[in-house]
């Protein structure tokens, strides 16, 4: 399935506040209340079934594959043009000169700098936001009219009002930052802020299972909705001989906000853990639901959440250090015509997040290459940790991936420039092919990951 986000201006704006945090470990908003009884169901109805048709590779009857054909398009096209919205709202901001404005604004109300950023950032946020709206709008009423998601605009509208609120918290406090190191260091403030910025973001990580992702979902111990379910997830933990006790796994109650399946795995350290979507729970069997949490212990096992902030902080680096010199250009060009006093004025804050916000976007494909490696490896995990626990395990994760992309309308034929751009995970064609044809045990090879015991 092809997962990327759509780069509204908010959602850019809060990219740039974050320095590139992974999407795997970004707040989740499309999910809600209930199967836990529907899902304890089908693990006693389907102790260990398996789908009665094969699957040899990943196709669509005709009507269901135009219909994902025309929904994937229509993404594409959000996910372009709204990369475009964003720049174009910036622009708009920096011409009207509403940055300088909110600037007067916060001066004229304290002399104290960090109520000014409190002034200041929240103003230019919402600014952004309804801006984007309209982006944001349409994107929703994309989901629902091909029935992803089936949140009502009521709960849309509080889900939004909810991330605002966060962003405002967040972007006083790390603008506020920003604009203290700018002014001690003119010239080196790129890399302070860099180094400020990165116990900031694994606090974030941290925190985000436990603080910010119940905001937006709705989280109960899979071993209160569904003890079954968790014995056989044990079994996947004991073959891999690793610990993950019961209170790391979670049922997210997806139901009432999409039909899409999913699961993940977020936070890090004591706030670690791994997600099962209700919506997956009921539309697969046991073994299904088995390989797919051992994709996600994958992640947990093989380090991609550390990984993947590794990763995230060396793009950041080399974002901040561009974007610094970017917009030092641009304001020695721009800057009187913007109403912009200098680097260090509250009202520069636009041009620095355009030139982030381009160089974010120009970034993609090295940024979803690294997640698409990291998301093989992990089918890879999975194959390898639930070979043997039921028969023909090959089978039952390539139906898994079938399932994943009738839900979730994947494109059963993207083109490769869609795929090196958009696509954090490989492609449901090959992840089906790759679970069809991985079989180092029958050639008496040891597998990578998960050795034979």
């Amino acid at each position: 399935m092809p997962r990327f986000r759509i780069p509204t201006t908010m959602g850019v704006l809060a990219l740039c506040l974050f320095f590139v945090l992974p999407r795997a470990f970004a707040v989740q908003t499309q999910p809600s209340s209930g199967a836990s009884g529907q899902s304890q169901q089908v693990s006693q109805a389907q102790p260990l079934q398996q789908s009665a048709q094969d699957v040899k590779a990943y196709t669509l009857p005709p009507p269901l594959y135009e219909k994902a054909m025309k929904y994937s398009r229509a993404q594409y096209i959000l996910y372009f043009a709204g990369f475009a919205w964003g720049v174009i709202v910036l622009l708009v901001i920096l011409v009207w000169r509403l940055a300088p404005k909110y600037r007067d604004w916060a001066e004229h109300a304290t002399r104290v700098r960090f109520f000014q950023a409190v002034i200041f950032a929240p103003l230019l946020l919402l600014t952004a936001a309804v801006l984007s709206l309209p982006v944001d709008i349409y994107g929703h009423w994309l989901s629902r009219d091909y029935r992803i998601s089936v949140q009502s605009w009521g709960s849309w509208a509080g889900d939004w009002a909810k991330g605002q609120i966060l962003s405002f918290i967040l972007g006083i406090i790390l603008v506020w930052i920003l604009y203290a190191i700018i002014r001690h260091s003119p010239r080196r403030w790129w890399f302070y802020f860099w180094l400020a910025a990165l116990p900031i973001l694994f606090f974030a990580i941290f925190l985000s299972p436990v603080v910010i992702d119940p905001l937006f979902n709705k989280f109960e111990p899979l071993q209160n909705t569904d003890p079954q379910l968790v014995t056989a997830l044990e079994q996947v933990v004991h073959r891999a001989g690793m610990n993950i006790p019961p209170d790391r796994m979670f049922l997210m109650k997806a139901s009432e906000k999409t039909s899409a399946v999913d699961a993940y795995v977020t936070g890090m350290g004591a706030s670690k853990r791994v997600v099962v979507w209700d919506t997956t729970i009921q539309k697969m069997t046991l073994p299904e639901t088995m390989y797919v949490f051992g994709h996600e212990m994958g992640h947990y096992v093989l380090g991609h959440v550390y990984k993947g902030l590794v990763f995230g902080a060396l793009l950041a680096f080399v974002l901040l250090y561009i974007g610094f010199r970017g917009a030092l250009w641009t304001l020695s060009r721009c800057s009187s015509r913007w109403g912009i006093r200098s680097t260090d004025d509250w009202a520069s804050l636009p041009v620095l997040l355009l030139w982030i916000v381009i160089l974010g976007f120009l970034i993609s494909p090295a940024s979803n290459t690294f997640s698409r490696y990291v998301e093989h490896q992990a089918d890879q995990y999975g194959l390898e940790v639930t070979h043997g626990l039921f028969p023909d395990s090959k089978q039952v994760a390539a139906h898994s991936f079938q399932i994943l992309g009738e839900e979730n309308l994947a494109d059963p034929d993207p083109n490769p420039f869609i795929k090196v751009w958009l696509f954090s995970h490989p492609s449901l064609a090959e992840r089906v092919n790759f679970a069809l044809t991985y079989d180092p045990w029958s050639e008496g090879k040891q597998p990578e990951f998960v050795k034979n015991r």
